[in-house]
C-alpha cells in the first residue's frame, strides 16, 4: 500500500506503528446501526478479556445517520471494549450542538471515560472544559487534529485532514489532471474543509469546492450532476466519503462527463467500485483503528497511566492510497466491515 506523506508527518510515524500494533491485540466483530439516542454496544469477539474492573466509555461522534463509515469506527470501538471489559455507550448526533449536550449527558452519568469528534470544535470547547472538570479522562479522533491539545484532550488518533488533502492533489498531478470539483457534505466541518484545502494547496490544476447536503443523497446526485453539465472542462470529482464517491460515479454518468471520481475513505461497496475500474483511488484513514484506540487508549489510561504522544502528538492512522493495484488485498478486510 502507497504510504507516501508529506514530510513533516513522518515524525509521527513510530506512533503509527504503535497504534498499528495496538490493533492486531483482537479480531473484527460485527456492527449495529449508529443514531442520536445513546446506546450501549455489546457486540463483538476479542481475543482475550481484561480482568480489570469494568469501566464505562461513552463514545461520541457527529455520525450522520445512513453513513456507513461511522459503522467502521463503531466496529473498532466494539472489538477494544469486548477485549477491555468496558461497557462501551455510543451515542452520535450531526448537529453540534445536540452533539455537545450528548457529551454533558455523559458527565451527567458520570462515565469512566470520553471519546469524542471534534468536527466543529469552538462548539464542543465548553463541553469538553467540564468533562476535564469533572475528572473525567477524554481522547479526540477522527475529527480536531488542529484543537484537540488547545482543548486539553489526552490524545488524538486520525489522520492530518491537510495532508491528506495535499497527497490527493499530488495523486491527481501525476493522473493529468487539469480541473477537480471538491464536494463538501457538511459546510462548516474543520476536517472536510481541510481536505479540500490540502487538495487545493497541491494540485497544479484548476479546483473548486461545491457544497452539497450531505443528508441527502438525491439532493447530492442532482447538485454534481447539474455541475458537470454546466461546467464539461471538469475532469475530476473529488468525495470526501465512500457514500458520495458512489453517488458521483452515477451523476457523471447521468450528466453524460468524461470526469473521474477520487475519494476520501472506504467502505465494501468503494472497493468493488476500484475493482471494477469506476473509481480511480481512495485514501484510507483507517477508522477502525480510530475506533479501537480511543476505547483502548482509555482503558490504558485508567489501568496503567499510559497516554501516547505524550499529550503533545496525534497519533496518525492515515493516509494511505487504495487503488487498483492493492485493492485486492484491502477488500477481504472491507468485506468484513473493518476497512
Amino acid at each position: 500500500m502507497d504510504r507516501t506523506l508529506h514530510p513533516r508527518s513522518r515524525r509521527f510515524a513510530p506512533l503509527v506503528a504503535m497504534a498499528a500494533a495496538s490493533a492486531l491485540l483482537v479480531a473484527g466483530c460485527s456492527s449495529s446501526s449508529g443514531g442520536k439516542k445513546s446506546e450501549e454496544d455489546t457486540s463483538g469477539a476479542s481475543a482475550g478479556k481484561a480482568s480489570t474492573p469494568r469501566m464505562t466509555v461513552a463514545m461520541i461522534t457527529h455520525a450522520a445517520p445512513g453513513d456507513t463509515f461511522w459503522d467502521i469506527i463503531r466496529k473498532g470501538a466494539q472489538a477494544a471494549a469486548a477485549k477491555d471489559n468496558v461497557k462501551l455507550v455510543y451515542s452520535s448526533d450531526p448537529n453540534a450542538a445536540n452533539q455537545a449536550n450528548l457529551v454533558q449527558n455523559a458527565i451527567d452519568q458520570k462515565v469512566d471515560g470520553i471519546a469524542v469528534t471534534l468536527a466543529k470544535p469552538d462548539a464542543m470547547k465548553a463541553v469538553v472544559a467540564k468533562a476535564k472538570a469533572a475528572g473525567i479522562p477524554i481522547v479526540g479522533f477522527n475529527g480536531g487534529v488542529d484543537d484537540w491539545k488547545d482543548q486539553g484532550l489526552l490524545e488524538y488518533f486520525g489522520q492530518d485532514e491537510t495532508i491528506a488533502g495535499e497527497a490527493l492533489g499530488n495523486k491527481l498531478n501525476e493522473l493529468g489532471a487539469k480541473k477537480a470539483i471538491c464536494v463538501i457534505q457538511e459546510q462548516g466541518h474543520v476536517a472536510l474543509e481541510a481536505r479540500c484545502g490540502g487538495v487545493k494547496k497541491t494540485f497544479e490544476g484548476k479546483t473548486e469546492n461545491l457544497y452539497v447536503n450531505g443528508t441527502d443523497m438525491p439532493s447530492v446526485k442532482s447538485t454534481i450532476t447539474a455541475k458537470l453539465k454546466q461546467d464539461a472542462s471538469i475532469d475530476e470529482v473529488v468525495t470526501l466519503g465512500a457514500p458520495f464517491a458512489l453517488t458521483a460515479v452515477q451523476s457523471v454518468a447521468d450528466a453524460g462527463s468524461k470526469a473521474k471520481v477520487a475519494t476520501f475513505d472506504l467502505n465494501k461497496d468503494l472497493t468493488s467500485a476500484i475493482a471494477d475500474g469506476d473509481i480511480q483511488f481512495a485514501v484510507d484513514q483507517q477508522p477502525y483503528l480510530q475506533g479501537y484506540l480511543s476505547v483502548d487508549s482509555l482503558w490504558l489510561y485508567k489501568n496503567n497511566g499510559n497516554y501516547m504522544g505524550g499529550g503533545e502528538a496525534p497519533v496518525l492512522t492515515g493516509p494511505a492510497f487504495v487503488d487498483k493495484s492493492n485493492v485486492e488485498s484491502v477488500s477481504q478486510f472491507a468485506a468484513k466491515g473493518t476497512r
